[in-house]
């Protein structure tokens, strides 16, 4: 981050990372056998690296570049850049066990973006225009199909950048989109905490338009910045900020050579586009299967009958074999996205209501990022008994989605899930240590919550119960929880040599 130091003049986007991931055993491979996007792509990752909610069996495990996608010569597919933390870590050049307060300061000290030449946009090297009689964003585009009921291939990873009418506020954000047919996407914007979905019901009120860039395949520094959330981030804060805070250098933006909105120069590619005003189509038109992608609880999203229309003015790319940088739904990849901002989000207001009591924060692939939170607690003295439970009601406010939140002490290590539920085994009692709020808001794509799961308290989908489980132990007796003392050998690995 900045700090007051002179920024650096470092050129980051997806290639430059790729070339410090070959240099880290382990951590990125590449393969020249065929593949087929639709659903063999997702299909075989499943298997090397995507973690997570995914269906067993599946692992934590490289990125994986596919060179040779079926259908499209010259292009190729990259996934799970970000599906292990311990990588993200590693390409933020940073501690991964302290990614959400490193976030956090990225959130204080924003660097904004730039805006470059056609020249030196790498993005902007081929244009395909949408008027071109052979235009087809299906046959262009190698977006795979995640599984084979999913609605269509699904753009995962796209950073869709809008403005405000008066092109005052801008705002990135991701969003499932699947292509519906030659120019056209099919966009779901979730009701509620998206500013893009703001815009948009400005323009829709003057019944015009409104002009997006949907970019693909970047720094993966930027996928993880723009899923930032109010209050962190409010209406005109631009998460691009965030981005260029962590990289201590501004990102570049290009203006569209089709619309009148800027796209990120250094993608791979850039879509660019209008949302229609006032207009909706059927998410699975083209399968009627009921069904959209599988999304981060680990389940298929339901098909939504009425998803935004993207009319498609013109595909810019790299000349050079551009990149589209896929992901799964519930693979460990969304948790890096969704769940190390929600960690700074909650750092943030934790630290301001009640400094110093809350050391670090993790949410952890059980719950896909969103809707559960592990809180490691510190106590100084008798008088702070309590305030881990107000801790938990704090994270609830910062972050409404979040559906569990499960309290811990110091010496419990918060990224393993072993050391997690042996706190809740022995320094827990069911008849004392659980909280339940009823009736609250959380994710619709939760689906617990329905009215038929529960009638009495859920009364429409996206309700739901939280829970607290308050695993620490009470401060006037510590001395009963004292974990075995053995002996501290700084020269350990001296041994395995």
């Amino acid at each position: 981050m900045n700090g007051g130091i002179h920024m650096v003049e470092t050129k980051y986007d997806l290639r430059s990372v790729i070339e410090e991931l070959k240099a880290m055993p382990g951590q990125y491979h590449e393969t020249d056998l065929e593949i087929d996007p639709e659903a063999d792509l997702s299909g075989v990752y499943r298997y090397i690296g995507a973690g997570g909610t995914v269906k067993r069996p599946t692992q934590e495990g490289p990125a994986m570049m596919f060179n040779n996608v079926k259908g499209f010569k010259g292009s190729r597919v990259l996934i799970g850049a970000l599906a292990s933390r311990q990588r993200v870590g590693a390409i933020m050049h940073h501690d991964w066990h302290t990614l959400g307060q490193y976030l956090n300061e990225a959130v204080q000290t924003p660097i904004k973006p730039v805006i470059v030449d056609r020249k030196d946009a790498p993005a902007q090297e081929v244009v395909h225009l949408a008027t071109d009689a052979d235009f087809d964003i299906r046959k262009l585009l190698a977006a795979p199909t995640n599984t084979p009921d999913d609605a269509g291939p699904y753009i995962t990873m796209g950073v869709v950048r809008g403005s405000s009418p008066d092109n005052k506020m801008h705002d990135v954000t991701i969003h499932r989109m699947v292509l519906e047919d030659a120019d056209t996407i099919g966009m779901y914007i979730m009701p509620g905490g998206r500013h893009i979905g703001a815009f948009l019901k400005e323009y829709e009120s003057i019944d015009k338009p409104m002009p997006i860039t949907i970019n693909i395949g970047m720094d993966p520094v930027i996928p993880v910045a723009v899923t930032f959330e109010p209050p962190t981030t409010p209406l005109g804060y631009d998460e691009l900020d965030i981005a260029g805070s962590i990289r201590n250098t501004p990102v570049e933006l290009v203006k569209g050579v089709a619309v009148n909105e800027t796209g990120i120069a250094r993608a791979e590619w850039i879509i660019e586009a209008e949302i229609m005003p006032n207009t909706s189509m059927q998410e699975d038109i083209n399968t009627n299967s009921g069904f959209a992608m599988p999304e981060f609880p680990g389940y298929n999203g339901t098909a939504n009958p009425a998803v935004h229309v993207v009319k498609i003015k013109a595909v810019t790319h790299r000349q050079d074999n551009p990149i589209v940088q896929t992901t799964i739904g519930p693979s460990e990849e969304h948790v890096s996205m969704a769940g190390i901002p929600t960690e700074a989000s909650i750092m943030s207001l934790v630290e301001r209501a009640i400094p110093g009591k809350v050391k670090n924060v993790y949410n952890p692939p059980a719950g896909g990022g969103k809707l559960m939170t592990i809180m490691q607690i510190h106590k100084d003295d008798i008088n702070d008994e309590g305030i881990q439970r107000q801790a938990a009601l704090l994270a609830f406010s910062a972050f409404k989605e979040l559906k569990t939140v499960i309290l811990v002490d110091e010496d419990v290590d918060i990224f393993d899930m072993n050391d997690v539920m042996w706190t809740l085994n022995t320094r827990f009692q069911a008849d004392k240590d659980i909280m339940v709020l009823e009736g609250l808001r959380n994710h619709p794509l939760d689906p617990s919550e329905r009215p038929e799961y529960d009638p009495a308290r859920i009364r429409q989908r996206g309700m739901s119960s939280k829970l607290v489980l308050d695993g620490t132990f009470p401060y006037d007796m510590k001395d009963q929880f004292v974990r075995a003392p053995f002996k501290e050998m700084p020269n350990w690995r001296d041994y395995l040599k």
